[in-house]
């Protein structure tokens, strides 16, 4: 069903901060910001040669990444993120094995342009996975 790890996403309290972090001491090259109103996030991308990070920044208040960085001052790990070649068939095949899904359980257009779903992290011993439709 999973095929390669697609990114991992780090949260942040300052993405400017953040982006100057990864730039300055490691020298990473960043990409532009993208508002992504309908995850409740504005995220970038640090591209290496196996895999990307997202770095990962509220939009507003009431985005579900507020409420991680309540409990985690400052940021950190919030999930990985596989590709699957059907997001669809994947969610189908993971609820029919007794897995759950977040939020309505349709898949949302993620960063890319490509369809998202995300597993409970409780099915996963604490941690959120992104699965990303990639053709």
């Amino acid at each position: 069903m999973i095929s390669r790890l697609n990114h991992v996403a780090l949260v942040v309290d300052d993405l400017d901060k953040a982006c100057h972090s990864w730039q300055h001491l490691l020298g990473a090259t960043v990409s532009e910001p993208q508002a992504l109103p309908e995850h409740g996030v504005t995220v970038v991308f640090i591209d290496l040669p196996n895999t990307r990070i997202e770095l990962l920044e509220p939009l507003g208040d009431g985005s579900p990444v507020s409420r991680f960085l309540e409990k985690h001052t400052g940021g950190g790990l919030h999930h990985i993120c596989m590709e699957v070649a059907d997001v669809i068939a994947a969610r189908d095949d993971l609820l029919a094995k007794g897995a759950r899904i977040l939020g309505d359980g349709e898949p949302k257009i993620g960063a890319h342009g490509n369809p998202v779903i995300f597993m409970h992290p409780g099915d996963f011993h604490g941690t959120l996975i992104e699965l990303e439709e990639v053709k």
